[in-house]
């Protein structure tokens, strides 16, 4: 998993609630188990006028112009705000393999679906919970004119706009340290190989039958 750093990046404001994981990435995409190559199809019934199907080369589709993600004023963006209850649904993993794909490393909304929350840190993206009113206020900044940019400092827990407003938010100790150092389950149990492999060779030794 590729380390969490410190950056500035572009939010998109998607202003819907309950937003779910079919929504994020429809079930026909779900086939591969790759990890990578679901970011053009993230949103694909609200991105594109047609309907998507897996490996079709989405650069020749027609793109919904309604759509935020479609915004020439959000290219490249890499922070998505949303409202609450977002990644409700099933429990795919592919909701954040897609959102990755796009080239979103942060998520901002009041509240996640417990499942898609937890995926999110397992797959190097950072969730963070605000209040509703902090939420209110970034959409306002985010839906003017110009694009909004903001700082995200995971070390210190803070996002900076550029009104040189600090806002604060949480994470669990842990799951911060796994997104800074870039530890997934398999880097996790891989820290502790050299213990692995001395109780297998204990066990073989002690029964080599259950090896046989």
């Amino acid at each position: 998993m590729e380390p969490f750093v410190n950056f500035a990046g572009i939010v998109c404001p998607l202003d819907r609630a309950n937003v779910d994981t079919d929504a994020i990435i429809p079930k026909q995409f779900l086939k591969s188990i790759k990890r990578t190559g679901f970011g053009p199809n993230l949103f694909d019934e609200w991105r594109y006028l047609d309907r998507g199907e897996p490996d079709q080369d989405c650069r020749q589709r027609p793109l919904n112009p309604d759509f935020v993600l479609n915004d020439p004023r959000y290219a490249g963006a890499s922070i998505l705000l949303a409202r609450e209850n977002f990644g409700c649904g099933s429990s795919r993993e592919h909701a954040p393999w897609a959102l990755m794909g796009q080239g979103f490393r942060v998520l901002i909304a009041p509240s996640f679906a417990d499942i898609f929350f937890n995926n999110c840190f397992k797959n190097g993206i950072l969730p963070i919970r605000l209040s509703g009113d902090l939420v209110d206020d970034l959409f306002k900044l985010a839906g003017g004119p110009e694009a909004l940019r903001i700082a995200v400092d995971l070390v210190a827990q803070t996002l900076h706009l550029p009104t040189g407003r600090t806002i604060p938010f949480e994470v669990d100790a842990f799951r911060r340290h796994c997104l800074l150092e870039g530890l997934d389950d398999i880097s996790l149990t891989l820290q502790h190989v050299e213990a692995i492999r001395a109780y297998e060779a204990r066990r073989l030794a002690e029964a080599p039958w259950l090896f046989a």
